[in-house]
C-alpha cells in the first residue's frame, strides 16, 4: 500500500531536489545540467535587483498570512462544535458534508464561484440588487481578489483539517470530562479544560504545517482566477516564477525561476523551524 506513495514521494518531491542545481547555472535546455555555464549567485543578485520583486512579495505575504489567519481557526472552532453535537449521525452527515470540497477540483469551484459572484445573474449580486445595492464584478475588481482566494481556500480545504481534530478530540479520555461533570463543569469548561489543552500538540503540528506552507499559494486556484485586472493584487511569486518557467516568447528562464523558488522554499523552511520552536513554550513538546 506504502509503494505508489513512495514512488509519488521520490518522483516529484525528492527528485526535483536535485534539479535545482540550475538556480546557480545559466541552464540550457540544448545542454543540459552537465554543460550548462556555471554562474554561481548571479541569479540570486538579479533576484534582489529585480523591480518586481517587491511587489510580488507583498503580494505573496498579505495573501498568505490571510489565508494563515483565517483557515487555521476556522477548522479548530468548527471542530469544538461539532464535537458538542450530541446525535453520531448529524456529527457524521456534518462531517462528511464538510470534507466533500477537500475532493472537488479548483476548476470546478472557481467555476462554482464565478456562478455565485456573477454580475449577471449571479446569487450574490441578486441579493444585493435586493436590497437596493449596486451589482459588483467580483472578478474583476483588484480589492476582492484576496476575500475570494480566502473564502475559496477555507472552502475547499477546511473539511480536511476538522476530520484530523476530530480523531484527535475521539482519544481524549471520557473519564476526565465525567469527572468534570461531578465537579459541575459546564460545555465551555471542559472545551477549555478538557478539550483544548488534550489536543494542543496536534494543534501545534496543524500550525506548523500551515506555516510551511506560508508563501506556497495554490498556482491552479489564482490561474484560475486571473486576469489583467487583478494583477495589482493577485500577481505573487509563484505565478511570476510561471511566467518566467513557461515564457510564451523567447526562451524559459528555467535558472532565474529555479532561484525564486529556492528562496522561497528556504525562507518556508526558517518559518517552519521558528514555528516548531515557539509551539515548545505551548506544548511542552518539540513536534519536530
Amino acid at each position: 500500500m506504502l509503494v505508489p506513495g513512495l514512488i509519488h514521494l521520490v518522483l516529484f518531491k525528492l527528485g526535483p531536489v536535485g534539479a535545482l542545481v540550475i538556480a546557480f547555472q545559466d541552464f540550457s535546455t540544448f545542454l543540459g545540467i552537465t554543460g550548462s555555464e556555471w554562474v554561481g549567485l548571479e541569479n540570486f543578485r538579479r533576484f534582489m535587483e529585480d523591480p518586481m520583486i517587491g511587489r510580488l512579495i507583498a503580494n505573496t505575504v498579505i495573501l498568505a498570512v490571510l489565508v494563515l489567519f483565517v483557515s487555521f481557526p476556522i477548522p479548530l472552532v468548527f471542530a469544538l462544535m461539532l464535537n458538542e453535537v450530541r446525535l453520531r449521525w448529524l456529527r457524521r452527515s456534518v462531517q462528511t458534508i464538510s470534507f466533500i470540497p477537500y475532493f472537488v477540483s479548483s476548476a470546478v469551484l472557481v467555476s462554482i464561484m464565478y456562478t455565485l459572484f456573477s454580475p449577471n445573474g449571479g446569487v450574490v449580486n441578486v441579493v444585493l440588487e435586493a436590497f437596493g445595492r449596486e451589482s459588483i464584478s467580483f472578478f474583476t475588481e483588484p480589492a476582492w481578489f484576496r476575500p475570494l482566494y480566502t473564502f475559496m481556500h477555507v472552502w475547499q480545504n477546511f473539511g480536511y483539517s476538522v476530520i484530523i481534530y476530530m480523531a484527535a478530540m475521539s482519544a481524549i479520555d471520557p473519564t476526565l470530562y465525567e469527572a468534570a461533570d461531578i465537579d459541575g463543569a459546564g460545555r465551555w469548561r471542559k472545551i477549555l479544560n478538557i478539550t483544548i489543552p488534550s489536543i494542543s500538540t496536534m494543534i501545534a503540528v496543524m500550525l506548523i504545517l500551515n506555516v510551511g506552507q506560508i508563501l506556497t499559494i495554490d498556482l491552479d486556484r489564482i490561474l484560475l482566477m486571473y486576469n489583467p485586472a487583478v494583477y495589482s493584487t493577485a500577481d505573487v511569486i509563484q505565478t511570476y516564477v510561471y511566467r518566467l518557467a513557461f515564457a510564451s516568447e523567447g526562451f524559459p528562464d528555467y535558472s532565474y525561476a529555479a532561484a525564486v523558488g529556492l528562496i522561497q522554499g528556504a525562507i518556508a523552511f526558517v518559518l517552519v523551524l521558528l514555528t516548531n520552536k515557539a509551539s515548545q513554550k505551548f506544548t511542552d513538546s518539540k513536534v519536530l
